[in-house]
């Protein structure tokens, strides 16, 4: 039988399968594979009954049905399962056949596959997929990167099945080596930061005794305004869901657990120096609803501050908690961009940040009106060192930044928890001023430790004080100790 089928995707989880009926829908001839081969049976005979899909019974048999150059796509659990597959598939493509991993692999694991694959004559693909089974199956979100060579095999295939938003594909090409597994990176660390910060102003709105109802018609009305978003719009709908025992959202358990993309961000932050405080806070948050049993014991013992959560003027409040959102909202992303400027230099990408932002307009979980703003920002000036920085965003904090004040003082006074509202508000006041206690911390190394200081107006002269009279001359060797 002749080769027929464009591409082929491994991995028949829900992701995998909505993949595959997407590039169907979109005139692709698909070859399905899993390990579990009859799981390749039941999706031919469900799912993608009356499609054009067609399936394998091993490796040697999908590959052989596909036309040259080869374009095999991978959707299967991140780690070790990514490198298994890759060592059964080298022997069995040839020089200029792609491979394309579709999962959430850590950005490092990607540029090491990259570099082993170029030495086979493979081209490699890590490309982030967002937005879901919902965007998997009618238009996900694509940050592809890898080799570029491997772009022009699979552009009309990714740009034909992504999100479209303003008619333009919410996917292009990233960078190079891991560079589209870590854009996805952060935007999942960002989606953290989004979701906890809709949970602190949930809370606060709960401590000031509305009701569902009167929250949800809360998010409707800020989903019509500058919080417009897919976030915003299904704490909407889950606020108003009920089932036979009433509403559902009391009675979840208030535990939440992560899939590790939030860590890795605020790991590749500490790594590369950048201050990604929010999306840390959000992944901490995480860690401290894990701790249920501890906090049920802790709430019987230890006090707060013992006042009611009152306001006189509850409509101005909500819309104080409307400002507060949308600030710090502007905060998580301008970090999240640091971070991406930082990678980017370090592993010498040239990352198109207004495409970034495009990209994430639609498909995917973070998908806002908001994205938007970013991307006119940076077309405004492709060389925007923070969005902060910019006008729109400038205007914006100045307008909502009184309110942001009032909703973090009151809820430290009312002992309603608000870590990321507040740690963004923290270095939103750090990065604007001009001189920070840096100095007594340098003063303090130097004291305990002769690590050295910088003298203002002799930068890049390291010296060292012997502050007690006794401690001696001789700095220690390294100044970043």
């Amino acid at each position: 039988m002749s080769a027929k089928a464009d591409i082929a995707l491994i991995g028949l989880a829900v992701m995998g399968q909505n993949l595959i009926l997407n590039m169907n829908d979109n005139g692709f001839v698909v070859c399905a594979y899993n390990r579990t081969v009859e799981k390749v049976n039941q999706f031919l005979q469900n799912e993608a009954k009356g499609t054009k899909v067609i399936g394998a019974t091993s490796l040697q048999d999908m590959v052989n049905k596909l036309k040259l150059p080869r374009k095999v796509m991978l959707l299967v659990k991140a780690g070790s399962a990514v490198d298994d597959f890759i060592k059964q598939l080298v022997p069995l493509l040839s020089p200029g056949d792609v491979i394309i991993d579709g999962g959430n692999s850590e950005y490092q694991d990607t540029a090491r596959r990259c570099d082993e694959l170029r030495a086979k004559q493979i081209l490699y693909v890590g490309s982030g997929v967002s937005g879901g089974e919902e965007g998997a199956r009618h238009g996900p979100s694509l940050m592809p990167g890898g080799h570029p060579e491997a772009w022009p095999l699979i552009q009309p295939i990714f740009q034909s099945i992504c999100a479209k938003a303003d008619n333009e594909p919410c996917c292009e090409w990233v960078g190079e080596g891991g560079a589209g597994h870590f854009v996805k990176m952060v935007h999942n660390g960002i989606e953290y930061g989004d979701m906890q910060l809709i949970c602190e102003a949930y809370q606060i709105m709960k401590a000031l005794g509305l009701s569902q109802t009167e929250m949800a018609a809360e998010f409707e009305k800020w989903n019509s305004e500058e919080l417009d978003s897919f976030l915003i719009e299904i704490t909407r709908d889950i606020l108003n869901y009920k089932d036979d025992k009433g509403y559902l959202l009391e009675r979840i358990r208030d535990t939440a657990g992560q899939k590790g993309t939030g860590k890795w961000t605020a790991i590749a932050a500490l790594q590369y120096g950048v201050p990604v405080t929010l999306i840390g806070e959000a992944v901490f948050s995480r860690c401290l609803s894990a701790l249920k049993d501890e906090r049920v014991a802790a709430s019987k013992q230890l006090s707060g501050p013992g006042v009611t959560a009152k306001v006189d003027d509850l409509p101005k409040f909500l819309n104080h908690i409307k400002h507060a959102l949308y600030c710090a909202k502007i905060v998580s992303y301008a970090q999240g961009f640091m971070l991406m400027r930082e990678a980017a230099k370090d592993n010498n990408w040239n990352l198109n940040y207004g495409g970034i932002a495009l990209m994430w307009r639609g498909g995917c979980i973070i998908r806002s009106v908001f994205l938007g703003n970013i991307k006119e920002a940076y077309t405004r000036n492709p060389q925007l060192s923070n969005l902060l920085l910019d006008d729109f965003f400038k205007k914006a904090i100045e307008v909502g930044q009184n309110s942001w004040r009032q909703v973090v003082a009151n809820a430290f006074l009312w002992g309603i928890p608000v870590p990321a509202l507040s740690t963004a508000l923290s270095f939103y006041d750090g990065y604007r001023t001009e001189k920070l206690p840096a100095n007594l911390l340098q003063a303090q190394r130097d004291y305990f430790g002769a690590h050295t200081y910088e003298l203002l107006g002799a930068e890049g002269k390291f010296v060292h004080t012997n502050w007690t009279g006794t401690g001696g001359n001789v700095s220690a060797s390294t100044y970043l100790a």
